[in-house]
């Protein structure tokens, strides 16, 4: 049959499996197989030693953070910290996933687990959720269930002691024995409501983009059917900037309104967050324009593969990731600082840790402007452009 002697036929079967290779690595090479490793939590310990009948001391807070520290199969990197106060500090400043404080009276309140009035005491278990809902979620499961293997051995422990003593245990003392020590789970930085269980900054990083995207190329093919000769091509794509910016502005602010009051996203400052989305906006419109203006319409597969590529890694915790996806793609991307930022903002309120992220996206707005006005000086062919442009 003639139809299978035309090339395109076969040029067009590898090209599907081609792209289905490089868009199932984009969505799930990063992802598939991801496993925690080294999540960073605070330790606290600020349990006081007490002085038994027999002259020893008691420091069952040290024994624990022993017993937990000691579990080098856990996907735990512990960092010791000497207050409370030290812990919302890490906290804040989003270097922690969740903590644990073992309070001064923690030896104290396990033995009166033996008095006829036990009074135990609490542990503090905080779990940092604005950071990463996933690391958040893996820490608290984690943390739990570690309190509840100490609380099986200290109970065992307890029980062997008093049946060494009495044979028979008062029922409030047994009820005790079962809770040696109680936890509560504090949880900071919440996501709210509607906030896609923490992935609304992810969200909203991936529509800006994508409307930056048809900005770019319709301010770009608009320019293109200008009369664009070159003594007019700077002040063509000088116009081309400033109104990608204002659209950007316009385009952010629509869809702070719209995630806001359509769909009820939780936002404490929306004023806040339309400012660095803007930020956010108009630096992706200027990488998307100056490599449309430098390269053409191939340029588009460039940004729909960094957008596909970026989007798995999201919604990843860094300590989720493959060392590779890490350091080639995650440690550039700046779908990811603008994540970032939008986070520290919606979350963490914005008043430490945006240097990082502002400081990209200046630097991606002001790079990307230089190298889109530097477009106009390029000599290009007037015949080829009228040919394009029909």
């Amino acid at each position: 049959m003639s139809l299978f002697k035309q090339k395109f036929l076969w040029i067009g079967t590898v090209a599907v499996f081609i792209a289905l290779m490089i868009f199932s690595l984009a969505m799930m090479g990063s992802v598939l197989g991801a496993k925690a490793k080294a999540l960073p939590v605070a330790l606290v310990v600020l349990d006081q030693p007490i002085d038994l009948p027999t002259g020893e001391k008691l420091a069952l807070g040290e024994i624990v953070k022993q017993n937990i520290t000691g579990l080098d199969q856990l996907p735990i990197e512990w960092i010791t910290l000497d207050s409370e106060i030290a812990v919302q500090e890490k906290l804040d400043s989003q270097n922690v996933y969740g903590a644990l404080v073992i309070p001064a009276d923690f030896s104290s309140g396990v033995l009166t687990i033996q008095s006829p009035s036990p009074t135990p005491s609490t542990i503090k278990m905080y779990v940092n959720e604005g950071m990463n809902t996933q690391a958040a979620t893996a820490v608290k499961a984690i943390l739990n269930q570690l309190m509840e293997v100490m609380r099986g051995e200290m109970s065992g422990n307890l029980l062997n002691q008093m049946g060494q003593q009495t044979e028979q245990i008062p029922v409030q003392t047994a009820k005790a024995l079962f809770t040696p020590f109680h936890v509560e789970e504090v949880v900071v930085h919440s996501v709210g409501t509607n906030n896609g269980n923490g992935a609304a900054p992810n969200l909203l990083t991936q529509i800006i983009w994508i409307g930056c995207l048809v900005i770019s190329i319709f301010l770009y093919l608009a320019a293109k059917n200008t009369d664009n000769t070159t003594s007019r091509r700077a002040g063509v794509v000088t116009v081309q900037l400033l109104m990608g910016v204002i659209l950007a502005a316009v385009a952010s602010g629509f869809v702070v309104w719209m995630a806001n009051s359509w769909y009820g996203m939780h936002m404490v400052d929306p004023t806040k967050v339309w400012l660095f989305l803007w930020l956010v906006a108009a630096a992706f419109f200027i990488l998307q324009s100056a490599l449309l203006n430098w390269i053409g319409f191939p340029a588009m597969g460039l940004l729909v593969l960094l957008l596909f590529f970026s989007l798995p890694i999201l919604n990843l915790a860094p300590e989720f990731m493959p060392q590779v996806t890490q350091d080639w793609l995650y440690s550039w991307t700046p779908l990811r600082y603008a994540s970032s930022g939008l986070r520290t903002i919606m979350y963490f309120g914005g008043e430490e840790g945006m240097s990082l992220p502002s400081g990209v996206m200046w630097w991606i707005a002001g790079v990307g402007a230089i190298v889109l006005l530097a477009s106009s000086v390029r000599k290009g062919n007037d015949k080829q452009q009228k040919q394009l442009l029909g």
